[in-house]
């Protein structure tokens, strides 16, 4: 999200992020035709956006990188057992709701359009979980070996004029250097805590808008 937030604001315009994904749920289909190894549409689901980040479109960035072959690839980074910790708390902790969870919100389905289309997006990002890190999410040192192949694989598909390793703490200075724009006089973005994440949560349950977006 601070990335996103960064992008925007050094002009390169509404930049797609999970959350547009949630407020735009009939959009699923585009990531689900990208599973299935079916020619996408990329140029229609990112009409308006002149950037991508998050879940699920880093998930196909070799199929972007062939697609968009001007484009930059910016790839954050972060020291492995605080990402695994983060993730734990956040990504996985929603992917696998306890019981109570799931009844208040089917409880909600049948009352609520939107939040049966988002139904449709959380059974794809939890299949992906499971077919990304495998179904023991507690499994540390499996799900942390999957983080440490996926950043080798990064560093070892993309170019290196087109990729910048990057640390959301180190600010401004690298990133504009990268991109070749002049660094904003605001400070460099810091969004999307543990309880921000949560709150949003709540919100796709509750079929709610989404904040950042």
């Amino acid at each position: 999200m601070s990335l996103k937030l960064a992008l925007e604001i050094l002009g390169y315009g509404k930049c797609y992020h999970m959350f547009e994904l949630f407020q735009h749920p009939e959009e699923i289909v585009y990531f689900e035709q990208a599973e299935k190894g079916e020619k996408v549409d990329w140029d229609k689901l990112f009409e308006g956006y002149k950037s991508a980040v998050d879940f699920p479109v880093i998930r196909y960035y070799k199929e972007l990188m062939a697609k968009y072959p001007d484009a930059k690839l910016i790839h954050t980074t972060r020291e492995v057992d605080s990402w695994y910790k983060s993730v734990s708390d956040t990504i996985f902790w929603a992917s696998k709701p306890s019981f109570g969870r799931i009844f208040k919100m089917m409880v909600k389905v049948p009352f609520s359009s939107t939040l049966r289309k988002r139904l449709r997006i959380l059974k794809y990002n939890g299949a992906l979980l499971d077919k990304f890190y495998g179904k023991d999410l507690k499994n540390k040192e499996a799900v942390t070996k999957v983080f440490k192949d996926y950043n080798e694989d990064v560093l070892k598909s993309v170019p290196h004029e087109r990729l910048l390793v990057f640390d959301v703490k180190s600010g401004w200075e690298p990133l504009c250097k990268f991109l070749n724009v002049a660094v904003p006089s605001v400070p460099f973005p810091r969004s999307n805590s543990t309880d921000e994440f949560l709150v949003n949560v709540s919100k796709i349950a509750s079929a709610k808008k989404l904040d950042h977006v």
